[in-house]
């Protein structure tokens, strides 16, 4: 049998749902979810088997554009993204203004051939679909193709996974068909105990809070796991750490009820959290931390 195998990014504003579609897509829980915008701050690589093609979907972070150094990275990433992949998804939530879509037809610069994901319908009723559908027209000779979907309703997921395999390069698989993710159990935990910070506080900290995975001592039946909290300010750490210890307490809590979702095993942690005066802001810091520019 003839295999086909490529590189899709997913593309949009964000939390346009670009992490749970991928999530949606893979079947397991890989990519930072979060109602809050710009929770994704790098690209992140998971492989879909479908049919005769191998997938490998890459997460980015939303397109904005910010004066933080941390921000500029994020939109580095995207337009990578776009520039480096076989095929792009679009993705438009169906109450979104077509400005976003502009604005990503002039960032597309390589003219990526794109689908067009009109996500979130279930929010809607059927005139409304068809209405953004009739406001796409307009640009129809821009994209491939539309399809509508929703990840809470589980809505369109084979005609989407079909769609994008007809447009995929004939091409040996890249990785070994059992693989979910490229990424490493380092960057995996990382991004889990980063959603549990975004669960558990508001405001700016989780913006201004990274993960650092000290050491993993992994055993047959346990993982043994330490790492720390970056902040930005000394006030950040109170809060994280809380009254007694319970913030901190209930973000370990929740991360390693994640980690062990993900690992299927036991999972013991340990959280320290950190003061880095400035590190959004700063290149050294930030490249400290894997932000490689």
């Amino acid at each position: 049998m003839d295999t086909k195998a490529g590189f899709v990014a997913i593309i949009g504003r964000p939390n346009a749902g670009k992490s749970s579609l991928l999530n949606w897509l893979l079947g397991e829980k890989i990519a930072l979810v979060s109602h809050k915008a710009q929770a994704t701050r790098k690209r992140l690589n998971a492989i879909v088997m479908h049919k005769n093609a191998q997938i490998i979907f890459v997460d980015t972070p939303g397109i904005h554009e910010k004066e933080r150094l941390l921000n500029k990275f994020m939109l580095e990433e995207a337009l990578k993204a776009i520039g480096d992949c076989d095929l792009i998804l679009f993705l438009s939530p169906v109450t979104d203004p077509l400005s976003y879509y502009e604005k990503f037809l002039e960032l597309n610069k390589k003219n990526t051939p794109h689908i067009v994901v009109l996500t979130k319908i279930d929010k809607v009723d059927n005139s409304k679909i068809l209405e953004k559908i009739e406001e796409f027209k307009k640009y129809q000779d821009k994209f491939l193709e539309l399809i509508p979907v929703s990840v809470n309703k589980n809505i369109g997921k084979d005609d989407l996974l079909d769609t994008i395999v007809k447009y995929l390069p004939n091409h040996p698989y890249f990785y070994d068909p059992e693989l979910l993710t490229t990424e490493n159990i380092r960057d995996i935990y990382k991004e889990l105990i980063r959603e549990a910070i975004f669960e558990n506080l508001s405001e700016e900290i989780p913006y201004e809070s990274d993960v650092i995975i000290e050491k993993i001592e992994e055993r047959s039946d346990l993982d043994i796991v330490n790492a720390m909290i970056i902040v930005e300010k000394p006030s950040q750490k109170g809060i994280i750490i809380g009254k007694k210890g319970a913030t901190i307490k209930r973000i370990g809590k929740s991360a390693r009820k994640k980690m062990e979702e993900f690992s299927g095993k036991k999972i013991y942690l340990e959280l320290f959290v950190v003061v880095k005066k400035g590190w959004t802001k700063d290149k050294k810091a930030l490249e400290d931390l894997g932000y490689q520019f």
